[in-house]
């Protein structure tokens, strides 16, 4: 027969130490399996989140405009990696002497880093260094190309008291250039309404 290895006297406490061991493992193996089983949606869970943002943004090294967020959350594992401001969002864009020439507010924000493509959504305003203002529910900025368009119906508003509606808009990056494929309360008008800056620069300098 073998030998006795554990003392009588000590046999209650060898058996509750063995118990208090057996719970530790049981709840450490269940806890580990809660980690594994957590995962991690690229596309809705942002990699990061901030509150009450001041940004500025520089181009070519250069600072070209100012965002003011209360929330900004990045989704740069996303497959179209962006940011997104939910809560409000509000730009000013300088040119080279810091002087503001295009101010833009919208409810919700997407900014497509890798595309370089913002889309503006809700309550959507811009005003040019020309005092116009134009509205509508849903804007597209794109950087590389440098335009503003939307499929929506856009409001513009002009100094002059003149106010234009109408969809298939299409506009420079500065909003001083535009133009609409169809002008009007009816979207089958298929009027052409433009505006060309440089044109009306050129006429003042004629007379």
């Amino acid at each position: 027969m073998l030998p006795c290895l554990i003392n009588r006297k000590y046999l209650p406490l060898t058996i509750f130490f063995v118990f208090v061991v057996g719970i530790v493992f049981i709840s450490c193996k269940q806890e580990a399996k809660n980690t594994v089983n957590f995962i991690h949606d690229n596309e809705t869970t942002p990699t990061m989140m901030t509150h009450n943002d001041t940004m500025l943004i520089s181009d070519s090294g250069i600072i070209r405009y100012k965002v003011i967020a209360q929330t900004w959350e990045v989704f740069d594992k996303s497959k179209d990696p962006h940011w997104r401001y939910p809560n409000g969002f509000y730009l000013e864009q300088f040119d080279s002497v810091f002087n503001i020439v295009t101010t833009v507010k919208a409810d919700t924000v997407w900014n497509y880093t890798l595309r370089k493509l913002w889309k503006l959504k809700g309550n959507v305003f811009i005003r040019n260094k020309k005092d116009e203002t134009f509205s509508g529910d849903e804007l597209y900025w794109d950087q590389r190309q440098q335009k503003v368009y939307s499929n929506l119906p856009v409001v513009v508003s002009r100094p002059d008291q003149m106010t234009l509606r109408g969809t298939g808009f299409e506009a420079n990056q500065q909003m001083t250039n535009y133009k609409f494929m169809n002008v009007g309360e009816m979207a089958s008008g298929k009027t052409i309404f433009y505006v060309n800056e440089d044109a009306e620069n050129n006429e003042e300098k004629q007379e």
